[in-house]
């Protein structure tokens, strides 16, 4: 493996553990033991650097989706995508696109676009979670919008109630996702 992808790796984990918001590359460089020297070298800029991070995180959160079981139904699949959001590595993936966008960076130019791009990979893996799930493909997009933004809306609210003070919100997200499959073209 190039020394690069070495370094991202280590740079990805450290940001996992200890998260994005304050990160600087001295302290980082020192933590997986290197020189913030040799991270610009191999990532021109702090900025550059965050971006690959954020699309390593994205990597490895789709690689986790597709690692999903598939459910018997597409309530049972909200359930099991759920679950997975309080579990490593998806709930850390998660959080770190969370802080990614709470500090703005989602905003900003390379950012924006890097995020748009790691946004179309997860939502086509959330997709063919759902189909496997027993979506029909044709309702599966609806599915995917819905679910989606609400249960990363319940990610944030993670950091105020506990799993089990949402379960009955994402019971009714749940069914709500079945309906819409289920409903009529």
């Amino acid at each position: 493996m190039p020394r690069r992808e070495e370094l991202l790796d280590e740079v990805t984990d450290h940001v996992l553990e200890h998260g994005l918001i304050g990160l600087t590359l001295r302290p980082l460089a020192a933590a997986i033991g290197t020189s913030d020297r040799m991270l610009i070298y191999h990532f021109e800029n702090r900025d550059a650097l965050v971006s690959a991070v954020v699309q390593r995180v994205n990597e490895r959160a789709v690689a986790a989706l597709e690692a999903l079981p598939a459910r018997r139904t597409v309530r049972a699949g909200v359930h099991g995508l759920w679950d997975s959001f309080g579990a490593t590595p998806l709930g850390g993936c998660l959080t770190i696109y969370l802080q990614a966008a709470a500090t703005g960076l989602l905003g900003e130019e390379p950012y924006r676009s890097d995020v748009q791009a790691s946004n179309e990979q997860w939502a086509a893996a959330l997709r063919e979670y759902f189909v496997r799930c027993g979506a029909p493909p044709r309702r599966a997009r609806r599915v995917v919008r819905l679910v989606d933004a609400s249960l990363l809306g319940l990610h944030v609210d993670l950091a105020t109630e506990s799993s089990d003070q949402l379960a009955g919100v994402v019971d009714d997200l749940a069914r709500a996702a079945q309906g819409l499959a289920e409903a009529p073209a």
